[in-house]
C-alpha cells in the first residue's frame, strides 16, 4: 500500500485510530510473552532465561515472515519487491531487533518500572531530533504532551527517582529507546513514500528472524542444542500462544504500523505508541488467569491500582491533547530527509 497522504482529516483520524489499535495489539503481547516464558520454563526447566527470552522473539518473526511470504508468493516469484522496500524493511527490522535485544538484556539488570520508563524516552527524543533537523522547536503543545506521557509512564511503572542510576541496565534501555526512535523515524522517510506496507513488513520480519535465529543457535546449550530447540514444539498450547503472538501482535500490529504511521508525524506517532503500557496493564487485569488455566502455569491477574488509573489518565490526556492540535508533518518530513 503506498504511503501517500489521503485527504485530511479522514486520513489523519483513521491513521491515529489504526495506530491505537496496533498499540493495543502490542499491549496484548505483554501477558502473552509472560505466559510463553513461564510455559517454556515448565517445558524446559534447565533452559537459560536469556535463551528462553530469545526463543519467544525468534518464532514470532520467523512465522510472521513465512505467513507474509505465503500471502505474497506470486509477487515473490515475479521478483516484485523494490530495492527501496528491501532497504527500508531491512533497516527497520535491524532497528527493531537491536532495540528488543538491548531492552530484554537491560531488563535483567534494572527494575521493571525503570525499564518501562526509560524505554518510552523516545517520545521526547523524537521531537528533540525533529527540532534539531528542522532548526525550529516543535511547539509548546508537543512539549506538554511529552511531559504528560513521561509522567504517566513513571506513575504507571511506579518509577522511583531515588533508585535511578546509570548502570548497565539503564544504559542498555536508553540505547534500546534510541533504536526504537530510529525505527519510527525511518518508516516515514520521504524517499520511501511509495513503498508498500506488505513488502516492508515482509523484509522487516525476515531481517528480525535472521537476527534472532542466529542468537538462538548461539545461546542454545552446546550439549543438547537439538533437544532445547525442539522442546517447546511438543506443547500444543505453546504453539497456539505463539501463533496468537505472531498473528495479532506481530503481523497485525506491525502491519498497521507500517501502513498507517507514514500518514502522521513521527512526533505524534511516538506519543500514540506510549499508550502501549496502558493497554498492557489493562489486559493483565484478567488475561493471566485465563492463560494460566489454559497453559497449566501459575500466573496471577494484576489488580487495578491508583497507578494504573492516574498513569493511564495522563497518557490518555497527552494523546487527546495532541489530536486537538497535531504537529505539522512538514517538520517530520524534514527530519526524515537525508542529511
Amino acid at each position: 500500500m503506498p504511503a501517500t497522504a489521503l485527504p485530511h482529516p479522514v486520513s489523519h483520524s483513521r491513521a491515529v485510530g489504526m495506530l491505537v489499535l496496533a498499540t493495543a495489539f502490542w499491549g496484548l503481547s505483554f501477558p502473552l510473552i509472560k505466559t510463553l516464558m513461564l510455559l517454556h520454563a515448565r517445558l524446559s526447566p534447565a533452559a537459560d532465561t536469556w535463551f528462553v527470552t530469545v526463543y519467544v522473539l525468534a518464532p514470532r518473526f520467523a512465522l510472521g515472515a513465512a505467513i507474509l511470504a505465503a500471502w505474497q508468493w506470486r509477487a515473490l516469484l515475479r521478483g516484485d519487491i523494490r530495492r527501496s522496500e528491501w532497504i527500508q524493511g531491512g533497516v527497520i527490522g535491524a532497528f527493531s531487533a537491536a532495540g528488543m535485544v538491548f531492552q530484554c538484556d537491560g531488563m535483567q539488570y534494572t527494575a521493571a518500572s525503570t525499564s518501562a520508563f526509560l524505554t518510552q524516552f523516545y517520545a521526547i527524543l523524537i521531537p528533540i531530533y525533529v527540532a534539531w533537523r528542522a532548526r525550529r522547536g516543535p511547539g509548546a503543545v508537543v512539549w506538554i504532551c511529552c511531559a504528560l506521557v513521561l509522567a504517566g509512564v513513571a506513575v504507571l511503572g511506579r518509577f522511583n527517582w531515588r533508585e535511578l542510576h546509570l548502570g548497565r541496565g539503564e544504559v542498555e534501555t536508553l540505547v534500546a529507546s534510541v533504536f526504537f526512535m530510529g525505527q519510527i523515524l525511518w518508516l516515514e522517510r520521504p524517499e520511501f513514500a511509495g513503498n508498500r506496507a506488505s513488502r516492508i513488513s515482509l523484509t522487516m520480519f525476515t531481517t528480525q528472524a535472521v537476527v534472532y535465529g542466529a542468537l538462538l543457535f548461539a545461546l542454545a546449550p552446546a550439549e543438547s542444542t537439538a533437544a532445547a530447540l525442539a522442546a517447546p514444539w511438543s506443547s500444543g498450547t505453546w504453539i497456539a500462544l505463539t501463533l496468537m503472538l505472531t498473528l495479532v501482535c506481530t503481523v497485525g500490529a506491525y502491519g498497521l504500523m507500517n501502513a498507517w504511521q507514514p500518514r502522521i508525524s513521527a512526533t505524534e506517532a511516538g506519543l500514540v505508541y506510549c499508550a502501549e503500557p496502558v493497554f498492557g496493564s489493562a489486559l493483565a487485569l484478567f488475561l493471566p488467569a485465563w492463560f494460566s488455566a489454559w497453559a497449566a502455569i501459575s500466573y496471577e491477574n494484576e489488580t487495578a491500582t491508583w497507578a494504573l488509573l492516574v498513569g493511564g489518565g495522563l497518557i490518555t490526556a497527552a494523546n487527546v491533547l495532541i489530536q486537538l492540535k497535531p504537529p505539522s508533518r512538514a517538520a517530520a518530513t524534514t527530519a526524515g530527509s537525508p542529511g
